[in-house]
């Protein structure tokens, strides 16, 4: 391991610098205004990861139309009214050294439902008499998601082309509220991964069949971001690095997405896993510490595309031991930074980073030096009081 961590070492792409290599992951809430916009719970949320020293704070996965949220209090940035609302966010990330960046998505057929403590069971009539009615989820076919769910409506061509518009104009807006990264959400069984997936797309047309055809909703999806988005600041891509039973989906398969996504300007890939034949983060992988390492080690080396490292990552050491040993660009993070969200300058002080306190607010880093300063005096001074006599 290097004498200098690879963790804080800043990192830019394209246009745009991270002070470290520490990313907060998007971790959904649902704790948004009926209308999809955040609230000052999100301002908190986010915050407090800035001021903690993280380099790229992700909001989370982001409805680029209001049928693409998976329940009414999901987020999303299909309407101007939305915009100040994330600015007020973002400002005050950046004022605190972290770099913005918001997942795009839609949910698709995973949409119409209750939040994840109550089992994403899909809404009822009970629900609609508390003024949150169904609505009719759309896929890439009509392939409900489970026993219990309705079939959601098969996208036409027009449709497909409009869902498409919708993601290039949630881009415009996202750049106008001041995010300098986007990530395109093509996994856990959403939108881009219900075309990707022949579990769920079985569509006989140009967009169904090889994988060529399943890949075409993505591969448009990233060409109208790209075209909208600043030339100056990347675009990621996530994608379920495996899924589904037996060969369904394999690392094969999304190393020939991520090879396509980096040849129309994907700078970053995130390989997660799973997401199809479950809940939004289902995986048959087992969850060890690191357990998505392997795939972006795979798909960085395949590809030569940087990737994002995620999946049971709480360690500073193992973070960075991911990172010298060319597994990864950067690391991901989410419910760990729950539990502690000083997890980056906890890092930072872990691996030896000097001055570590300055990546904390002034008004926190001043207060912290002056008690550090004052622990080792008097550690000194204990240590002459209790040494032997000469």
């Amino acid at each position: 391991m290097n004498n200098s961590p690879l963790l804080f070492e800043p990192m830019t792409l394209d246009g745009i610098t991270l002070r470290n290599r520490v990313v907060v992951s998007p971790m959904c809430q649902y704790t948004s205004e009926r209308d999809a916009g955040p609230t000052d719970y999100h301002l908190v949320h986010l915050g407090q990861f800035a001021m903690g020293g993280a380099g790229l704070i992700f909001c989370e996965e982001t409805a680029v139309e209001d049928r693409g949220r998976k329940s009414y209090h999901c987020a999303g940035i299909y309407d101007d009214k939305h915009l100040a609302q994330y600015r007020r966010i973002n400002d005050f990330l950046r004022a605190h050294g972290a770099v913005p960046g918001i997942q795009l998505g839609h949910g698709g057929r995973k949409g119409s439902g209750r939040p994840p403590w109550e089992g994403y069971r899909p809404l009822t009539t009970e629900d609609a008499a508390r003024g949150e009615a169904p609505w009719t989820t759309i896929s890439s076919s009509a392939v409900a998601p489970s026993a219990t769910a309705p079939r959601p409506h098969e996208l036409s061509l027009a449709e497909i082309a409009d869902v498409v518009a919708n993601w290039r104009d949630a881009a415009v807006r996202a750049a106008n509220a001041g995010y300098d990264v986007v990530e395109i959400h093509g996994a856990h069984g959403y939108l881009i991964h219900q075309f990707l997936s022949p579990l769920v797309n079985q569509r006989t047309d140009a967009y169904g069949g090889s994988l060529d055809n399943r890949m075409r909703f993505c591969m448009d999806i990233i060409e109208a971001v790209r075209a909208v988005w600043p030339k100056n600041k990347p675009v990621f891509l996530r994608l379920s690095a495996v899924d589904g039973s037996g060969d369904a989906w394999t690392l094969e398969d999304t190393v020939q997405v991520a090879r396509a996504a980096k040849a129309r300007g994907i700078a970053v890939v995130t390989p997660s896993s799973g997401g199809i034949g479950g809940a939004g983060t289902g995986t048959l992988v087992p969850r060890a510490p690191g357990y998505h390492v392997p795939f972006s080690k795979r798909v960085r080396a395949e590809v030569d595309i940087k990737t994002i490292a995620v999946g049971l990552i709480t360690e500073a050491k193992q973070a960075e031991q991911i990172l010298q040993d060319g597994n990864a660009d950067l690391i991901g993070i989410a419910r760990e930074f729950l539990w502690n969200p000083y997890w980056t300058v906890h890092a930072a002080r872990e691996l030896g980073v000097a001055n570590y306190h300055d990546l904390l607010p002034r008004t926190y880093a001043w207060w912290l030096k002056r008690r550090d300063e004052i622990r080792e005096v008097t550690s000194k001074a204990k240590h002459i009081d209790s040494a032997p006599p000469a």
